[in-house]
């Protein structure tokens, strides 16, 4: 980094499913700009769910300006930029003209649902399972690459020839941000493809021959801190080096400075997305969580068990827009306060299917243990007590899986939009026995990426020294009596039972 005058800035760009968003942190690690923006999910069919890579690539060119011109700064004071990213989405495009060759698949879509069944009925799953830590299932990044190759009309030709490129969003964007000069992804990323092997760190030849997929169009995978490229100066204004990725999970997993193993965060933002950090140790799940990788730093990999949600916040947000209950996602947690406690109703919300550790693509949502009683207040309730249960059977699951002692212990970090309820995170330590501590900074996926880029310049420190500066904002404990909740934990496993497709 020769004659590049070290500036005292980081920028993390933060591309997420619903909106993308930059935030410019200074050297003390605190917020000085956030610019964001929303864009348009397009489902072209039942269970399909895609987004424009022009939308994606124009949100986030306009918020990191809108950043930068806030923060008021000149481009060439950041010193590093950070990404996190929505996982699994998938892009191809052509690696002359950089546009992309259809739409970007999101990782809700369900398209490649037969795909995969075939695949388990070919015994196929064990092989991916054992090398990848995914099931197989079309959340996942490998059998949408292959639905591209096959409906794309001559892309399978154009592929097989070189000339077409596939990424995740990260990839995508360091692509376009360094004009085409690199073609890169980091570990944790590639470990939710499908395609990669976990153990072995590199992309997996015989997987990528079972989903039909040339090695030739993958990125090169780098440590989630390391030199990923520098931005072209015609897009921010000054050549600034992209030196840290993590997917957004893992991201969070970093910025709640989860590095000991045990410990565990949880995110509550569309979904709700939980991860224990295992170490050293690729704990191998027999409760249908998934092992990723939570992230490699110096060519180390630390391994996590994780468990996804499909509906937290997105389930409020249903019963705003869909159902009109109330007018901002917001007044939830006062309307669950006011709701009837002599009420059990229980909100199974299996829009697009159960996650884990039940992986019921074809379960529905429902709503049990309605009255004429039942209104608005009941239902927001329903839906916010349904995160805290599904998160309780996350922490079972992982619990079983990794017998450890440290297991035993957890205290689980939070973050994202549905943390600022004091009602539900009073709900979430009851239901899981467990104290729950919510940090001050609540945007710890961006903090994540941030600090991966800043460290690896210098602008911050190192693990220790920012699992030092991990500062907490309140501590919730568990008040509920255990007959109390052991009935309640009873209703809803009785609701999920009778969801189950």
């Amino acid at each position: 980094m020769t004659g590049h005058t070290m500036g005292n800035y980081v920028l993390a760009i933060d591309q997420g499913t619903t909106s993308s968003r930059a935030i410019i942190f200074d050297r003390d690690q605190k917020i000085v700009a956030v610019g964001q923006q929303e864009f348009t999910q397009h489902f072209p069919k039942s269970g399909w769910v895609e987004h424009d890579p022009e939308d994606i690539w124009s949100s986030v060119v306009a918020t990191c300006r809108d950043a930068i011109g806030k923060a008021r700064i000149k481009p060439s004071d950041i010193a590093a930029i950070g990404i996190t990213n929505q996982r699994e989405t998938t892009l191809m495009w052509d690696r002359e003209t950089g546009k992309c060759v259809h739409r970007a698949i999101v990782w809700q879509d369900r398209r490649t649902s037969d795909f995969c069944a075939k695949l388990k009925q070919a015994g196929y799953e064990k092989s991916f399972s054992a090398k990848t830590g995914l099931l197989l299932d079309p959340y996942f990044s490998g059998t949408k690459v292959s639905w591209l190759l096959d409906n794309v009309k001559g892309l399978r030709k154009k592929a097989e020839a070189g000339r077409i490129a596939f990424g995740t969003i990260d990839s995508f964007l360091i692509w376009r941000l360094t004009g085409g000069a690199s073609h890169v992804t980091d570990a944790t990323n590639a470990s939710r493809t499908l395609m990669f092997n976990i153990r072995t760190n590199k992309w997996d030849a015989s997987l990528l021959k079972v989903l039909d997929v040339p090695a030739n169009v993958l990125p090169d995978v780098l440590d989630c801190s390391a030199d990923f490229g520098v931005t072209d100066p015609s897009i921010l204004g000054a050549a600034i080096p992209v030196m840290g990725v993590a997917g957004d999970q893992q991201a969070a997993t970093i910025g709640n400075a989860c590095f000991k193993p045990g410990m565990m965060k949880s995110t509550y933002g569309t979904g709700c997305f939980a991860l224990l950090n295992t170490g050293t140790d690729m704990v191998r799940s027999k409760n249908r969580l998934l092992t990723t990788i939570a992230y490699r730093l110096d060519g180390k990999t630390t391994y996590a068990l994780e468990g996804s949600i499909f509906m937290a916040g997105a389930t409020v947000q249903w019963l705003r827009d869909e159902m009109g209950f109330l007018k901002a996602a917001s007044d939830s947690g006062a309307m669950a306060a006011r709701a009837d406690p002599e009420q059990d109703v229980y909100l199974v919300p299996a829009f697009t299917g159960l996650g884990a550790p039940h992986w019921d693509a074809d379960a529905r949502g429902a709503i049990f243990g309605l009255t004429r009683a039942s209104g608005p207040n009941e239902l927001a309730h329903a839906a916010l007590e349904a995160v805290c249960y599904q998160t309780h059977d996350l922490l079972a699951a992982m619990q079983k899986d990794w017998k450890s002692e440290t297991a035993r212990k957890t205290v689980l970090r939070v973050d994202g939009g549905m943390v600022a309820s004091d009602w539900t995170m009073q709900r979430l330590a009851d239901m899981l026995n467990a104290p729950v501590d919510r940090p001050e900074v609540l945007e710890t996926t961006a903090l994540g990426a941030a600090w991966l880029a800043a460290s690896r310049v210098g602008l911050w420190p190192n693990a220790s020294g920012f699992a030092k500066s991990w500062a907490l904002d309140q501590r919730f404990k568990p008040k509920m009596k255990q007959a109390v909740r052991q009935r309640k934990i009873a209703g809803w496993t009785d609701a999920v039972r009778r969801t189950l497709s």
